[in-house]
């Protein structure tokens, strides 16, 4: 054997035993792959260098493989803990492609968009990936991605679907996610159901909006004005969701549906400082789903993205343009799923 990595007799040396288990594989296996030797399957391959990652050990310099090139990746900021796991999971996907990621943040204050894509430009990456971008802002010049298109720049835009650009969109249904959010308040007796959702100017949140007033009206029995008037537009974040629910719970609203997981948990806050409980008194969703959603008190029901599906979609769409083959200008809609937890109940349960 010429394993480098030993079996693993002194302190701090990776073990064999270990990176197989890790990885799910063969010792065998994964000795194969940490000598470099052939007869092993990509994916396979890819899981035994992962769980070198994963278990904090360097790679050995002969697994170290060249840059297939750079992807950029712009999303809208780090504070919402949904953009780092979509990140992630992008990232892994291009690494399992062989390009190098580039991840580029939007802060208040710091660089702008087009600022970022001169810069990715400037650094020469072969393709960008826009999450939540100006692109669903419906209110934003289009003009800059019909330009990055001219310039022959493979892009694909992910969550905020704009027929005025002529590209690949991946999203999420959001009329499906607050519909399934509706009924189920609906079922558990709640017929007082607000939204707190984002700015209209936004497609996520204006198809948000469509999708509660449908719903309401048919599981609630509310009228086309009342229902408008059960939904709060504010700012994606912990202090937006308690002003809206704030609001909500002035009108009466015993079931409060949120754009984000940060605005459910703002809107926990709010109910809290009436004196009321949830889900006892209160019952209320997210959106997205965030990886430490479940330990929330109470453990957050919410909408969750299929943040998986939807990064490996977009970035297979983004590599096949790369690669020379026509994409289908359209949009990839993904359905959601609803979590139940404990932030809902029975209404007076």
């Amino acid at each position: 054997m010429t394993l480098s990595l030993t079996r693993g007799a002194e302190h701090g040396t990776p073990r064999l035993t270990d990176i197989a288990a890790q990885a799910g594989v063969s010792e065998a296996t994964a000795s194969r792959v940490l000598n470099g030797k052939p007869g092993v399957a990509p994916a396979t391959r890819r899981r035994v260098v992962a769980a070198l990652d994963v278990l904090g050990y360097e790679r050995p310099v002969r697994l170290r493989q060249r840059s297939a090139g750079l992807i950029g990746l712009v999303i809208p900021e780090l504070t919402n803990p949904i953009f780092p796991a979509f990140a992630q999971v992008i990232e892994q996907v291009l690494a399992g492609h062989g390009y190098t990621p580039v991840l580029c943040t939007q802060m208040p204050g710091g660089s702008t968009e087009d600022e970022l894509v001169e810069q990715m430009e400037d650094r020469g990456v072969t393709g960008i990936v826009f999450l939540s971008g100006l692109h669903a802002d419906t209110t934003a010049d289009p003009v800059r991605y019909h330009r990055l298109a001219s310039r022959r720049m493979p892009f694909v835009l992910v969550n905020g679907y704009n027929e005025r650009i002529t590209a690949s969109f991946v999203s999420s249904d959001d009329r499906s996610a607050v519909r399934m959010a509706v009924r189920h308040l609906a079922d558990l007796g709640h017929t007082r159901v607000g939204l707190a959702v984002g700015p209209t100017r936004f497609v996520p949140s204006r198809r948000k909006a469509e999708g509660f007033l449908a719903a309401v009206r048919s599981f609630c029995g509310m009228r086309a004005d009342e229902a408008e008037a059960h939904i709060e537009r504010t700012l994606f974040t912990v202090e937006g969701g308690h002003a809206a629910a704030t609001a909500l719970l002035d009108r009466g609203c015993t079931g409060l549906v949120c754009g984000s997981d940060l605005m459910a948990l703002g809107a926990i806050r709010a109910v809290r400082e009436r004196g009321l409980s949830v889900p006892h008194d209160v019952s209320v969703i997210g959106f997205d789903d965030s990886p430490l959603i479940p330990f929330t008190d109470p453990p957050l029901t919410t909408v969750r993205q299929p943040v998986q599906a939807m990064a490996t979609a977009a970035v297979g769409a983004l590599l096949e343009e790369v690669g020379g083959t026509p994409v289908q200008r359209t949009e990839f809609v993904f359905q959601p799923e609803l979590v139940v937890r404990g932030s809902t109940a029975r209404r007076g349960g």
